[in-house]
């Protein structure tokens, strides 16, 4: 693929944000690949996101960033802009169950997934050898049930040590404590077994045996302080029937989350998602 800049644009809906933002790219030579907008008409509010080839422009990212600056102020631009050819550091995080996480390693040993992997961090050391084989570091850091924080104050300083751009929990069966989850608003995505906001918390397959349901899913979104209710980045759902014991739940719900958390992880990489308030914008 060709080397692309990706711009990210949020800001109060007004006339002329389009136009003076492609006619900026067209005035500079640049060519873009890829353009989304959306208006939200009830809270007022643009959403835009354009892929430019890199190649066509006369400077690069930081000379990018320095002309479009006079044009964000203008319109109060909550905006960025990164290089398609610069991966972001994705730390992983997950327990015993592997079908999450060998999912994300497939893909990404594959070049389906382009981004870098500084680490796997579990509270078990069940999945080592399948993590050391693919050449990754893996971290071993044991959770003690009656205090928990020494277990996630050594999880954050190895998150700030390899500089992570976004932490992934693929099946990590323990809840982050609020500061963790508030010192990285966006940067830490979940994958939660549930068509939420059904079914929150724990078990969530055995709810949804208990009660009945014809149709099971599975939600990736980012992770806030408040349990399984942070803003959705994507679902899907598998139907079941009365036939379908507690263990087939699990069983067809396992391919609905592999499936989920990997779309979800795609657009986070490829700046597709624009968060506000509690939901999303996905330009998918």
């Amino acid at each position: 693929m060709e080397r692309t800049y990706r711009v990210v644009i949020s800001c109060p809906d007004q006339v002329g944000i389009v136009s003076s933002v492609s006619g900026f790219i067209a005035g500079q030579g640049g060519w873009i690949t890829e353009a989304h907008q959306f208006a939200d008409a009830e809270r007022q509010q643009f959403f835009m996101r354009y892929e430019i080839l890199a190649s066509s422009l006369p400077y690069d990212l930081e000379g990018f960033k320095h002309e479009f600056t006079p044009i964000a102020e203008r319109f109060g631009m909550h905006w960025y802009v990164t290089d398609s050819a610069v991966p972001k550091k994705v730390v992983l995080m997950a327990s015993k169950q592997a079908h999450c996480l060998s999912d994300i390693l497939y893909r990404w040993r594959s070049g389906d997934l382009a981004f870098d992997i500084p680490c796997v961090i579990s509270n078990h050391d069940d999945l080592r050898s399948y993590v050391e084989w693919h050449g990754i570091p893996y971290l071993h850091l044991p959770v003690d049930p009656n205090n928990k924080e020494p277990h996630f104050q050594a999880v954050r300083e190895q998150i700030a040590a390899v500089d992570a751009d976004l932490v992934v929990l693929a099946r990590y069966m323990q809840i982050l404590p609020p500061q963790l989850c508030e010192d990285y608003p966006g940067r830490i995505i979940n994958i939660h077994h549930s068509f939420l906001p059904s079914f929150v918390g724990a078990r969530p397959y055995h709810q949804a045996a208990e009660r009945g349901v014809k149709l099971i899913g599975a939600t990736c979104h980012y992770v806030t302080s408040e349990l399984d209710a942070g803003p959705i980045i994507e679902q899907d759902v598998a139907r079941v029937n009365h036939h379908n014991s507690t263990a087939d739940m699990v069983r067809i719900g396992k391919d609905v989350e592999k499936s989920v958390l990997a779309r979800g992880l795609r657009y986070h990489l490829e700046d597709r998602v624009l968060v506000y308030g509690n939901k999303t914008v996905v330009f998918a």
